[in-house]
């Protein structure tokens, strides 16, 4: 392919691309995707559980399921479309002119569906009855997942491994971008939010993937090489491999949502019309959440029996990860407040995030107590808190910032009439399922249970009806990304959102995003 000249023609475009929009578009497309296969997992785990007893699959198949919905929601959705948007948007928003190792961008996308494939496989084979998918819960405890796993474990093993090969070479390439191709006078403090954002989640990403690679390796040698890393029998502790898993798990949660605090940090002041309220404290809040993420990881684990020092040591620390949280909040609405504001798609998404987000933290705080803890533990008030936090959280971010950049992609405006009906629905529906999940939870309600007491059961019912209505609401946006994929709508101009040129240099390139942008870079005054 020629310096100046556009990208390759067909397939070969896709599979050869080194240009940074491509391999956004590829991330993105590959999260959707996996989104609506996570989605439909999570169909049959609400089908069963619409009313008591057991209703459509077994109980092994049902912890297959919950256990492949949380990797592949987590790994394979949430993950994947947070780079898709860094690709598409960090280059854009510093004036570079790709990442800055791009050959090595690509080789970190293709890992991807190859992981995701060899998880997937052994659904696939669970459901023509040869064997089982992994079924021992997305956290993967020992000895669930060494002494009693299935074969197929060794599959989730492998795809782990790429998973995390792809995730740290992807956060290399934007330290590197982010520190070496900004524009002349771009400062590190004159950076846009998400920018910044991301530059601390790379940095989560290269401290804790390591620590995920060494737990399931250490899960494949107690399989097959002899070792008792987590079998109690053989001198080992099973408690190890939770401390293991939650040290890398609780910084991978804000890996998820500090992104979505960098898109939402862009979309209030556009709609606003408003500079943000208190930049530097804004990131002061996103690099102290980044380092008090390494110290929480045990509130996970207060009913192992924690020695009263460490639990009281967790408790104080997760409480105290809630303050610069609180600062975010405090200063979205302060952007808002005696703005000029519009509602466009876009920002009701970012205003739907802050109020929900901010009902999953509370109930965070709830969990953060050690006492309290013991009611709530492995109960549905969890699954409520952490659904809340992740998917009117880390998924109405994600399509916060494709709605908002989706003109600037494809020149053209969303249909607005199916957008607003998504929004709509997902919202409705979003609090439909999780919100009654914190009662059944407080009632005693387990979760991970495929069959359940009679007096859960309305409640339920209404979960389930709220899980098909939101998996069904996601199809408004697949629609709406095909028509404005293929170019059918308005024409937008250069900065697509009035006066949106204040707030970010991707307001300056026209409209769709060329090719390759800035190739001599913008000079920031």
């Amino acid at each position: 392919m020629g310096e100046h000249h556009g990208p390759d023609k067909g397939i070969k475009r896709w599979l050869y691309t080194t240009n940074h929009k491509d391999i956004g578009t590829l991330y993105l497309c590959f999260s959707l995707a996996m989104f609506f296969l996570g989605g439909i997992l999570a169909m049959v785990i609400r089908a069963e559980l619409m009313y008591p007893g057991l209703q459509v699959v077994d109980p092994d198949f049902f912890n297959q399921m919950t256990t492949c919905h949380g990797l592949v929601m987590v790994f394979g959705a949430i993950m994947p479309a947070f780079v898709g948007l860094a690709n598409w948007m960090i280059p854009m928003m510093i004036g570079a002119p790709d990442m800055a190792l791009p050959r090595m961008n690509n080789w970190s996308f293709w890992l991807l569906p190859v992981a995701f494939s060899i998880l997937t496989s052994s659904i696939i084979m669970s459901t023509l009855g040869f064997g089982q998918a992994p079924n021992f819960g997305w956290t993967f405890y020992a000895p669930l997942s060494t002494t009693y796993a299935p074969a197929s474990t060794d599959f989730f093993i492998v795809s782990v491994h790429l998973m995390g090969i792809s995730s740290i070479m992807g956060a290399i390439n934007v330290v590197v971008t982010i520190f070496n191709l900004r524009a002349p006078g771009m400062t590190l403090m004159k950076m846009p939010l998400f920018v910044w954002t991301w530059l601390i989640t790379a940095f989560l990403l290269i401290a804790v993937m390591p620590v995920l690679a060494g737990a399931v390796t250490m899960m494949l040698t107690d399989r097959h090489f002899g070792t008792s890393f987590f079998d109690a029998a053989g001198g080992g502790d099973p408690v190890l491999f939770q401390h293991i898993f939650w040290f890398f798990g609780h910084p991978e949660v804000y890996i998820m949502i500090l992104p979505s605090f960098g898109v939402v940090s862009a979309i209030i002041p556009t709609f606003s019309r408003k500079p943000l309220f208190g930049y530097a404290s804004m990131v002061y809040a996103t690099a102290s959440i980044a380092l008090l993420s390494f110290v929480v990881w045990a509130h996970h684990m207060f009913t192992t029996g924690l020695p009263l020092a460490g639990a009281l040591f967790f408790m104080y620390m997760t409480m105290l990860i809630s303050i610069p949280t609180g600062v975010k909040v405090f200063n979205w609405v302060a952007t808002m407040w005696r703005g000029s504001m519009t509602f466009e798609v876009p920002m009701k998404f970012a205003l739907a995030f802050v109020i929900l987000f901010t009902i999953g933290g509370f109930s965070g705080l709830m969990l953060a107590m050690t006492p309290i803890d013991y009611q709530y533990h492995e109960t549905y008030f969890v699954v409520a808190h952490f659904h809340y936090v992740l998917v009117s959280g880390a998924a109405f971010g994600i399509f916060a910032g494709v709605y908002y950049w989706l003109p600037k992609w494809t020149g053209v405006m969303y249909n607005e009439k199916l957008a607003n009906a998504h929004f709509w629905c997902s919202t409705i529906f979003v609090n439909l399922l999780f919100f009654p999940m914190h009662f059944v939870g407080l009632a005693g309600m387990p979760r991970r249970i495929p069959d359940y007491s009679w007096q859960f059961a309305d409640f339920n019912w209404w979960i389930s009806i709220g899980g098909f209505g939101f998996g069904l609401s996601q199809l408004l946006l697949l629609a709406v990304v095909i028509q404005a994929g293929r170019g059918k709508g308005k024409k937008v101009s250069d900065e697509v959102w009035e006066g949106a040129e204040k707030w970010g240099l991707e307001w300056t390139v026209p409209s769709p995003a060329p090719y390759h942008t800035f190739s001599t870079p913008p000079v920031i005054k």
